[in-house]
């Protein structure tokens, strides 16, 4: 029996001191509701699950980017819809003015006015449209200059763009007698002496041919010149040759009487009317493409340069540049097409993931969206004739088609956002749903531990108290 060293006591207290440290665990995990508290507690779990916060933490910040994306892309295109319903309006206000009812004064200054006024709104609107202090529809910093769409001004043809700041436009091929409009007003392509004469072709005695000179009817065939009977022969007198007047008429000399300046003539398929052009404008002795007679009978070079003129009215619209210029050869005109000085584009990245990964970011593209990159601005509707607010219509019609497609495509970023920030949610949830299986308590399995430890150490402290008592034998030998 020894009193220096009571083993049995110092067991239950050394058995006591780690019932009392797993108790101790146990409870900073019951009360943290952490199965991992420190990295004593699991080396590898807290590794992984530290990464898997980093991952959680990243794709919840990159979801909330995503949906500032969204806002941002909703408020740029909030802002062109109401862009979108000022083109609307002075569309309509483009198509009034065309209207030949107008006063030719006050009428079209009014509506210039309010188109006027709606241009100005619109370069205010992406002058001041923002979020978060970043200017959205007026562009970033520095300019370029781009390329306006090319316009056939109404004329029959073909336009295409080449991509290289010209257009070539191949206007339907003119001939002697076709009718055409150019710039709201129809004429009639006067034919020359050549062209009537051309008509005027020989038949046979079985096969005569038959015209319509200025309203009379004649046939003929490769010799001779009959009434409209066919039999009764016509004579050089008849078709006003004073001189010769006797003698029988030939296809030579009807062909002669059809060549007359004023001359309408007709083979029943096509009618030419011989153009009177001895005096200009002025009525001096030149040539100058039109009939003296009749203004609305011209040349075919003559169409050819109204049609030029009408292109380059038609192509001015929004040129800031003074870049506009129509050259042509015959109906083959090329374009040089307007162009304006505007500011860049505004681009901006949103991060989306939680790695640095560039496949990570959605890039957002916003045009400027002024007046001038539209390409109306200084639009004007206010003429005598009404054809510049006709050309305007289609410059309109630009822009409006210009404003759609940005709206498509910050429509189609938007969408893009949306499924991303689904996506990022999906993820999170599940790799949360991960590391809560690596880092959480579970309280069932560890009020289990609980209960025993806390068993174990009240029958600990009783077993130490037991052995304490056990060395007071020594005591009665003592006695």
């Amino acid at each position: 029996m020894v009193v220096q060293h009571n083993m049995q006591a110092a067991n239950a207290n050394r058995m006591l001191n780690v019932t009392t440290s797993a108790q101790s665990k146990s409870t900073e995990k019951l009360s943290s509701g952490y199965r991992i508290n420190r990295a004593a507690d699991d080396a590898a779990g807290l590794t992984i699950s530290e990464k898997m916060r980093k991952q959680i933490r990243g794709l919840d910040r990159a979801s909330t980017n995503a949906e500032d994306g969204v806002s941002s892309v909703q408020t740029a295109e909030g802002a062109l819809t109401e862009v979108h319903s000022m083109l609307q309006r002075m569309n309509e206000l483009a198509t009034q003015a065309a209207n030949g009812t107008n006063s030719k004064d006050s009428d079209r200054q009014a509506i210039q006015d309010e188109i006027d006024q709606l241009t100005t709104e619109i370069d205010r609107v992406a002058e001041t449209t923002k979020f978060n202090e970043t200017y959205l529809l007026k562009g970033e910093d520095g300019t370029k200059t781009i390329n306006l769409g090319a316009h056939d001004a109404g004329l029959k043809g073909k336009i295409t763009d080449n991509g290289d700041g010209t257009a070539t436009f191949v206007m339907n091929e003119l001939k002697a007698g076709d009718s055409v409009s150019i710039g709201g007003k129809n004429y009639t392509i006067g034919s020359t002496a050549d062209d009537a004469k051309d008509l005027i072709k020989a038949g046979t005695n079985k096969d005569m041919k038959t015209y319509t000179i200025n309203g009379t009817v004649f046939k003929a065939d490769d010799t001779k010149v009959y009434r409209a009977d066919g039999t009764t022969e016509l004579t050089k007198g008849d078709l006003g040759d004073t001189a010769n007047a006797a003698d029988k008429a030939s296809l030579t000399d009807l062909q002669n009487f059809a060549a007359k300046a004023g001359s309408k003539v007709s083979d029943g398929t096509t009618t030419l009317t011989v153009m009177n052009d001895e005096k200009d404008a002025d009525g001096n002795a030149n040539a100058d493409g039109i009939d003296d007679n009749n203004p609305s009978i011209i040349s075919k070079s003559k169409a050819y340069e109204y049609a030029k003129n009408e292109l380059l009215a038609a192509n001015s619209i929004g040129d800031t540049e003074g870049n506009v210029g129509v050259t042509n050869t015959d109906n083959t005109f090329t374009i040089n097409v307007a162009q304006a000085k505007v500011a860049n584009s505004l681009s901006f990245s949103l991060h989306v993931g939680s790695d640095a990964d560039m496949t990570n970011k959605i890039q957002v593209s916003i045009d400027s969206m002024d007046t001038a990159s539209l390409g109306i601005k200084g639009i004007n509707v206010k003429d005598d004739s009404g054809n510049a607010a006709t050309y305007a219509i289609d410059a309109i019609s630009d822009a409006i088609s210009k404003v759609s497609s940005q709206r498509s495509s910050l429509g189609a970023v938007q969408n893009r956002l949306e499924h991303t920030i689904n996506n990022l949610d999906n993820v999170v949830e599940n790799t949360t749903t991960a590391e809560s299986r690596i880092r959480d308590t579970d309280m069932a399995e560890e009020m289990v531990n609980y209960s025993k430890n806390n068993i174990l150490a009240q029958a600990g402290q009783s077993m130490l108290a037991q052995a304490n008592q056990s060395n007071q034998g020594v005591l009665s030998l003592l006695q």
